[in-house]
């Protein structure tokens, strides 16, 4: 008779479980802010024990650095679409969609709570939004080896220009956020702030 296998050790991860907890982090973030939210508060709205959540995450920080990274596509390459001004756009058009579709109003929300959290902005800052300054820096290069651009441009003001015009139509203006917009943002805006570095279109290569 052959031999036993032995059982692997601990259990497969169960995606929609874990999704289950990290949703759960959210609404408590949002309904008792940062400094309230707490592992055990976790555990007792997604129904989980303790046991489980800290198999997981050794603190809420890093709960929190997770639930938010799935809800502002972490994993997202920025579209290639030949230039620059398509290649703005497409990321736009993206931050759109994270901040106006289903997830929208829970990223208001976090936002909303890290206003009153300086621990919480940090981990914002540190893991979400310079997640998306790196993609930037990435459309930046891609544009540069194009020669569309002369040099290296720093992205982290033009993301924090593109999210402040977002949302103060999301929440102050209420205009929309339609293609006229993103035009608006990308040709008037963008594209102007990378005039002095953009390659004149005499010497702009055609490959």
């Amino acid at each position: 008779m052959s031999p036993p296998v032995a059982a692997g050790r601990g259990r497969p991860r169960d995606e929609s479980r874990e999704q289950a907890i990290l949703d759960a982090a959210l609404e408590l973030l949002i309904e008792v802010g940062y400094e309230r939210m707490s592992m055990v508060a976790v555990a007792a709205r997604a129904r989980a024990s303790k046991a489980t959540i800290y198999r997981r995450w050794s603190c809420k920080d890093e709960m929190v650095v997770e639930a938010l990274r799935r809800h502002v596509c972490a994993d997202h390459v920025p579209a290639d679409t030949g230039c620059l001004r398509g290649d703005v756009a497409a990321e736009v058009r993206l931050m759109i969609e994270n901040v106006s579709g289903p997830d929208g109003a829970l990223l208001v929300g976090v936002l909303r709570a890290a206003s009153e959290s300086p621990r919480l902005a940090a981990v914002i800052q540190a893991n979400v939004l310079q997640r998306k300054v790196e993609l930037g820096r990435c459309l930046l290069e891609r544009a540069a080896q194009r020669g569309e651009l002369l040099a290296k441009t720093e992205p982290a003001v033009l993301v924090e220009v593109i999210l402040a015009m977002i949302f103060a139509r999301l929440l102050v203006t209420g205009e929309p956020l339609d293609d006229a917009f993103v035009g608006h943002v990308v040709d008037e805006v963008v594209l102007p702030l990378l005039a002095g570095r953009a390659t004149p279109p005499a010497v702009r290569s055609n490959t």
